[in-house]
């Protein structure tokens, strides 16, 4: 099939890449290829656009900032990182993601690389259901209740220290009720999708995605009481960073963007208004999917060699 003018296309979806891997860049212009000859138009990155474009030639790639197309989905090439990457897009415009996994582990994605040919007819028919997951709204407070910063986190939220020499004195709260003071490295604010990053490797419970909750976690407390706290969805967290005896701290959402903290300072988290949605191409529970991605030992003795079922 001969290539489709931008003008006589009625669908598109946006591509996005891992920032540098040839591997993706290779992945997401064989996509935007097989989308060009179906008549679907693709939306890239300004910063992707030249990349795309030399491996794409005959193809018009149209800039996503210079859209004026209606988007179905956003299709990522890249692990777990692009696609919160992605849905610093996604999010605010409430366009379903689907991620094609480069990385490693890869709980948000949904295909592997060598699933080009599903993805391509999935997307072309689609075929995909989508899931909405609660996201966090995070802002930073000075001692008078002004805001100064604010953003949101799909997976976690991290209070970290800024410097080795001192822990961070940290006084947490929920719905307004103060719980603990904490003398830690750290406190992380999780979601149930985040639950399988930062979190579990802190020593946090896995939390199956579909559950609406926040998971509160400290790190390395000095401290009797230092469990992890799973919170209703609709708690108020806030972390208020000691004026005296602590040091200064450093805010991450995402592990992406951040912001300088000063003692004195209050982080306040909500539930985010809006849900990230993640668009799905086969119903694989996600018992399937910890078992996969963990590669958990999962053969009990009744499997054993020599069971006669007796």
């Amino acid at each position: 099939m001969g290539t489709v003018r931008v003008s006589d296309r009625s669908r598109a979806v946006v591509v996005l890449s891992h920032a540098y891997r040839q591997e993706a860049f290779d992945a997401a212009a064989e996509f935007i290829r097989a989308m060009d000859e179906r008549g679907i138009v693709c939306l890239v990155i300004d910063e992707q656009h030249a990349q795309l474009g030399a491996r794409l030639p005959g193809v018009d790639l149209v800039n996503l900032s210079q859209r004026s197309h209606d988007i179905e989905a956003v299709v990522v090439f890249g692990g777990d990182g692009t696609i919160l990457r992605a849905a610093e897009w996604s999010l605010p415009h409430q366009v379903p993601m689907l991620g094609v996994n480069l990385g490693h582990v890869g709980f948000l994605a949904e295909l592997e690389r060598s699933d080009m040919s599903t993805l391509v007819r999935k997307v072309c028919a689609r075929d995909y259901t989508v899931e909405d997951r609660l996201v966090l709204d995070v802002r930073v407070l000075d001692h008078h209740g002004d805001q100064l910063w604010r953003s949101f986190a799909v997976n976690e939220l991290s209070l970290e220290k800024a410097a080795r020499r001192r822990m961070l004195d940290v006084l947490a709260s929920i719905d307004e009720l103060p719980v603990q003071r904490w003398s830690c490295d750290g406190v992380l604010v999780a979601t149930p999708t985040g639950s399988t990053a930062y979190a579990f490797s802190a020593g946090g419970p896995v939390m199956w995605p579909d559950l609406d909750a926040m998971l509160m976690l400290p790190l390395c407390a000095h401290a009797l009481f230092a469990r992890p706290m799973v919170l209703s969805p609709e708690a108020r967290v806030d972390l208020d960073l000691q004026p005296d005896g602590s040091d200064s701290g450093v805010l991450w959402c995402d592990g992406r963007r951040s912001f300088d903290l000063m003692p004195g300072r209050r982080i306040t988290v909500t539930r985010h208004p809006q849900r990230l949605r993640i668009a799905r191409l086969a119903e694989q529970p996600f018992t399937s999917r910890l078992v996969k991605k963990f590669a958990l030992p999962v053969e009990g003795w009744r499997q054993s060699e020599g069971d006669t079922g007796a």
